[in-house]
């Protein structure tokens, strides 16, 4: 999960406010100790830190009770809402119109990650419906056009690039020619450092050329407070109208780095949360500290199931409804979580379950789930659709083919049997469809 030991700090300080028979002055101060120890260590700005702890004690403690709320809630929603406004208070998001050309010109300094992002930013888009191309406009660094052309390729996105052209403004006004019937034009920089009187000029030559809709500079969130220098500096030599934050996927000083951009008035509108393509999101901050103080996010769960095309018809929920569940579709549901993408990420969307399953747990879970899909492949169709066959040498057999241990094989049967039972008990209850957060058709 992004910035997790943050998080679980967090969601630990909000456990002891939940838990606490009496919530006093003294719970109060207690939890505004934890809270400055946990930002702290997350590299956040000392003065920030003493603000935000200075806001949170007076609301929390000089606020009339809104009627109807108890002083625990009051304590907990003052919380969220003061980390919400640390990090941005409200999203701002990435305007592009469908049916015509948007140009976006990614900058940043090397090492920042962007090139990974220009990719990752294309493929957000798809997701959605649009038609992305990539531009290789960095004329610099070595292997950058080969690393963008691959990128482009794995995700099936057009790509621009001319290794013999060391004109990257050329280029760029080149690519945007090119791709004039695509909707998102996605134009990757060069970068250096940011003091570079060059990168500075090259920026501003390449914007002149193409005229982009949007500038979007990409920090690398390891930095930490360091990031809201890079982003004044960018910011002052050209318009910038987007910020992503990346590589804030375990990184112990992302928090500097968020509050510290944020502060700066600076618009953050994407965060990549992960080293996967698809692991970019749009930055908003009631939910991202939802996440955070394990509260959950109902919406980018509903999103993920989303764009993992989690369908499911009528006609397959009354089956499913009337016991016909067989192991073909038990695997159809593994296939949809694992589209989602991995459990510890959608576990850290469902509210209450953050943080209280151990990651140990969860590396189980996840490979347990990748071995019984691996069974179930190894079976025949008549064993996927009738488990009843499966006597003791057709579950040899299907231990040898998919490389696990017979004890693996009946697991999964104990597992299917379990929730073949569990629908089975469901049965005649179909009023609960209108209530199921999928699409029915």
């Amino acid at each position: 999960m992004v910035l997790e030991k943050l998080g679980s700090s967090l969601y630990e300080a909000i456990r002891k406010v939940i838990r606490a028979p009496v919530v006093d002055a003294d719970l109060v101060k207690e939890l505004i100790k934890d809270f400055q120890r946990a930002l702290l260590q997350a590299d956040v700005n000392v003065k920030l830190v003493m603000e935000l702890s200075q806001s949170i004690e007076k609301r929390a403690l000089d606020e009339e009770l809104p009627p109807g709320i108890s002083r625990r809630e009051h304590v907990i929603k003052v919380v969220y809402d003061e980390l919400t406004r640390f990090v941005g208070e409200k999203p701002v998001p990435l305007t592009i119109q469908p049916g015509r050309q948007n140009v976006l010109m990614l900058v940043g300094i090397q090492g920042s990650g962007k090139t990974t992002q220009a990719a990752k930013l294309a493929r957000y888009f798809q997701k959605r419906g649009l038609r992305p191309a990539l531009v290789c406009a960095d004329a610099f660094r070595p292997g950058a056009y080969d690393q963008l052309r691959q990128l482009a390729e794995s995700v099936n996105v057009d790509f621009y690039g001319d290794q013999g052209n060391k004109d990257p403004a050329a280029i760029a006004r080149d690519g945007v020619r090119k791709f004039r019937g695509h909707e998102a034009v996605i134009i990757d920089t060069s970068g250096r450092h940011k003091e570079e009187k060059s990168l500075i000029l090259e920026m501003q030559q390449i914007a002149a050329a193409i005229t982009p809709q949007e500038i979007i500079l990409v920090l690398d969130g390891t930095i930490g407070q360091q990031a809201a220098a890079q982003a004044a500096a960018f910011n002052a030599a050209t318009d910038i109208g987007s910020i992503i934050v990346a590589k804030l996927d375990g990184s112990a000083r992302g928090g500097g780095a968020l509050s510290s951009v944020a502060a700066t008035g600076a618009p953050i509108k994407f965060i990549g949360t992960g080293e996967k393509i698809e692991d970019l999101e749009s930055f908003d901050p009631g939910r991202f500290i939802g996440r955070l103080l394990g509260m959950g996010d109902i919406e980018s769960l509903v999103s993920k199931v989303k764009e993992a095309e989690v369908e499911v018809t009528e006609k397959d929920v009354y089956a499913l409804l009337s016991g016909k569940f067989t192991i073909a579709d038990m695997y159809q549901q593994f296939e949809a979580v694992r589209k989602m993408g991995p459990l510890q990420k959608i576990i850290s969307m469902i509210p209450g379950l953050g943080y209280q399953l151990p990651q140990a747990d969860l590396d189980v879970a996840e490979e347990r789930l990748d071995r019984w899909k691996y069974i179930i492949e190894s079976m025949t169709v008549e064993e996927r659709e009738d488990p009843k066959v499966l006597n003791a040498s057709r579950m040899r057999r299907i231990a040898r083919g998919s490389g696990t241990e017979e004890r693996e094989v009946r697991e999964l049967i104990k597992q299917y049997n379990a929730m073949r039972k569990m629908l089975r008990q469901l049965k005649g209850r179909r009023r609960m469809l209108r209530r199921m957060p999928f699409k029915l058709g």
